[in-house]
């Protein structure tokens, strides 16, 4: 029989090795075909996990949660009918993988935008184009978080370059953040959007929100 002290510091080492193998079985991939898809990815490895750059419709098979980032949307738009992400896309998300659109990744997910055609569908919001502003009219405020939604209610500070608005909202949609009362940061199901550069600050939370929501998705787990 081992002495206590042995077994205590035994079972230690085998639950933070779980804990690590937890952690490294989570990969978040960010599509890699325009955009700021770089500094998410600095993101992501700062929180402690792993990241993929997604550069082909395969690549989808390698991950557990996909970030579109911010850029043009209506490059992304066309780069993604070029390399037959489209229908991918549609599956995976079928799947029940989480998926986070930032920016020009917000408008590729939405329902409807404004003046343009429909996006993907797949988080139920109507969404204005550059509604803040074209590139010089770029700002950074600090923005309402939703305390009650695990992402600590303090502000976050938020860095807006020729971003979307949210006109309008479905009723299963949460709103997690608002600026001047409207809605920037919103979840439904399994799709994550926010209309301003959460990689572009030193604040994580938001990151590690929807690596949360990769960890509950992958392992079924409630808290």
């Amino acid at each position: 029989m081992l002495p206590r002290l042995i077994r205590k510091i035994l079972f230690q080492i085998g639950a933070g090795n779980n804990k690590m193998s937890d952690t490294e079985k989570i990969t978040v991939g960010v599509l890699a075909l325009q955009g700021a898809f770089r500094e998410h990815i600095k993101a992501i490895k700062k929180s402690g996990y792993g990241a993929l750059e997604v550069r082909t419709v395969e690549q989808l098979n390698e991950i557990d949660g996909l970030i579109i980032p911010g850029g043009e949307s209506t490059t992304i738009n066309k780069l993604l009918e070029k390399y037959g992400f489209r229908e991918a896309l549609v599956k995976f998300y079928k799947s029940s993988k989480p998926i986070f659109g930032t920016c020009a990744g917000l408008i590729v997910l939405s329902k409807k935008v404004i003046n343009n055609k429909s996006g993907l569908g797949f988080i139920d919001i109507i969404v204005d184009r550059n509604a803040y502003g074209r590139q010089i009219d770029s700002f950074e405020e600090y923005i309402d978080l939703k305390k009650e939604q695990n992402l600590n209610g303090s502000k976050f500070h938020a860095v807006f370059i020729r971003a979307p608005k949210i006109k309008e909202i479905g009723s299963k949609v949460e709103e997690l953040g608002c600026y001047k009362n409207e809605v920037v940061l919103a979840r439904e199901g399994n799709v994550l959007v926010c209309a301003f550069h959460p990689e572009l600050t030193e604040d994580l939370r938001i990151h590690q929100y929807f690596i949360d929501m990769i960890r509950k998705s992958k392992y079924h787990k409630k808290n």
